[in-house]
């Protein structure tokens, strides 16, 4: 007769699954549920309107006051502001955004300034200055994107732990390496030139999927090394479920509570997700910002497997 399994066996994977599943639908859905405006950047030209609008608003809006509507256009065009709003006659308010950040935030805005203006007895012409392309007309292109990349690279982790036995790490990281570039230039021209659903610079594009291939994977192996087998669990609820919910993508990160906010800004997929906007629609305004912390993740997660290996050989 066989022995009756140990419960952990059986118990630890439930656990483990029924956590994952938890997290997905609290962290996509409970983000979902009230998206509420929190400092969304916003300028406005001259000192008057920009006092007026930011004491009717609150913190809803971060206000700018810029000296005309050139200097308007340049913050918005450079992804450092959402919107622009300038009195274009006294019953007239003309609001320039740029839908490329999305449309919960620029819908957001949208009704807060409508809201001032009917205070004021005014009414609201609005002109989107960076719009989507035509075939990314919800903003969520970059978002699957990044989210076929993130899924693959994953994998891909995942694959070349089980046969770690098998390969020495320099093969596993030159794996991990050629597929980033692989799957970032695929990815880019599939997105790019083929759907046309990610314009601007392919190069870029590229590249930034490419760094984002690499953390992923490299942060999922760390992660299986240092924790064994609830590495992989804590690498999915962190990269894959955490971090897409947070990126800003479905629910922009100006409408994000304070802590989801900082996941956007650290975590690879929101890092990720915020330069291809960048460099697909402002130009490449900012994307050193998510590259940089894309590379930080790549750095450390592949000096802690280097580490891990160094200390396993040396016990053996």
């Amino acid at each position: 007769m066989s022995a009756r399994p140990p419960v952990r066996a059986w118990l630890q994977p439930l656990v483990i699954a029924g956590l994952i599943a938890a997290a997905f639908i609290g962290m996509y859905v409970g983000l979902q549920r009230d998206p509420t405006p929190r400092s969304v950047p916003v300028a406005a030209v001259g000192t008057e309107l920009a006092e007026s609008l930011s004491q009717a608003l609150g913190d809803s809006v971060d206000v700018r006051a810029v000296p005309d509507p050139e200097a308007g256009t340049a913050l918005l065009t450079g992804r450092d502001v959402v919107a622009v709003l300038s009195r274009t006659s006294p019953s007239v308010f003309g609001l320039d955004v740029a839908g490329a950040n999305g449309p919960s935030t620029v819908g957001a805005v949208e009704r807060l300034v409508g809201v001032y203006a009917r205070s004021t007895g005014a009414q609201v012409v609005t002109e989107d200055v960076v719009p989507l392309v035509r075939y990314d007309s919800r903003g969520t292109a970059g978002f699957y994107v990044a989210f076929g990349v993130s899924l693959a690279s994953f994998v891909l982790a995942q694959m070349l732990m089980m046969v770690s036995a098998h390969l020495h790490l320099r093969h596993r990281l030159a794996t991990v390496t050629v597929f980033a570039a692989l799957v970032g230039v695929l990815a880019a021209v599939l997105a790019g030139p083929v759907l046309g659903a990610l314009p601007g610079h392919g190069v870029s594009l590229a590249i930034t999927l490419a760094l984002l291939s690499a953390a992923t994977a490299l942060a999922t192996k760390a992660l299986g090394a240092w924790f064994g087998a609830v590495g992989v669990p804590i690498a999915t609820i962190l990269l894959i479920t955490v971090g897409n919910s947070t990126s800003g993508a479905t629910v922009g990160v100006d409408l994000l509570p304070d802590f989801a906010r900082v996941f956007a800004a650290t975590l690879p997929p929101g890092a990720a997700i915020s330069a291809i906007t960048d460099v697909s629609y402002f130009g490449g305004a900012h994307h050193w910002v998510g590259w940089s912390v894309l590379l930080v993740w790549i750095a450390v997660a592949a000096a802690l497997i280097v580490w891990k290996d160094t200390r396993t050989r040396g016990l053996e």
